[in-house]
């Protein structure tokens, strides 16, 4: 089952179009969950992806798939730094983020809006939908946008026609690892 998550929320992360994705399932009835993950984490970490359990409640689980290089890239870019840190990041290291995002999920009422630099949406937008609290975008497909609104549409088809091509595959009997990119 997590498999066929990952393919249908994930595509564009395996095919190192993005950076990550995130997705919620419900696990209820997984009862070899973390085995799942455990398998998948063997499978593509030589492919440079590795997926985390960022908050895990009742039945629910919220799965961060990741290229963690193309993180610490996005992380590193200007100005993201002083943006974090008025959410309480204290580190723009990869891992250090992510462990302060997971925390930020289980420890606030309200949703941490920053995640979208996680899943490497651009500053701008990420910006933008916060100071706008998600209204008055330009365009909206995988995120809202409220900067480059050309650059995002295009990004935005690229991504959809990944699903497309990698949902058929998946089909066909390829296996995640086997569609996931080397970096």
């Amino acid at each position: 089952m997590l498999d066929k998550y990952l393919i249908e929320h994930c595509s564009p992360t395996l095919a190192s179009l993005k950076t990550a994705n995130l997705f919620s399932m419900n696990i209820g009835a997984e009862t070899d969950f973390q085995a799942q993950i455990d398998r998948l984490n063997d499978g593509l970490k030589s492919k440079g992806i590795v997926l985390m359990v960022l908050k895990k409640e009742g039945n629910r689980a919220l799965v961060y798939v990741c290229r963690k290089s193309y993180l610490q890239e996005d992380l590193n870019r200007p100005g993201v730094a002083s943006f974090m840190k008025k959410y309480g990041y204290e580190s723009t290291d990869a891992d250090k983020a992510i462990e302060t995002l997971a925390k930020r999920l289980k420890n606030i009422d309200d949703f941490p809006h920053e995640i979208g630099l996680f899943l490497g949406y651009p500053l701008g937008d990420v910006i933008g939908f916060i100071a706008n609290a998600g209204k008055n975008s330009k365009c909206s497909g995988c995120w809202k946008v409220y900067c480059n609104e050309c650059q995002a549409i295009k990004k935005f088809a690229q991504f959809e026609k990944c699903r497309r091509v990698y949902k058929e595959m998946w089909q066909k009997g390829k296996c995640v690892s086997q569609l996931a990119v080397a970096v």
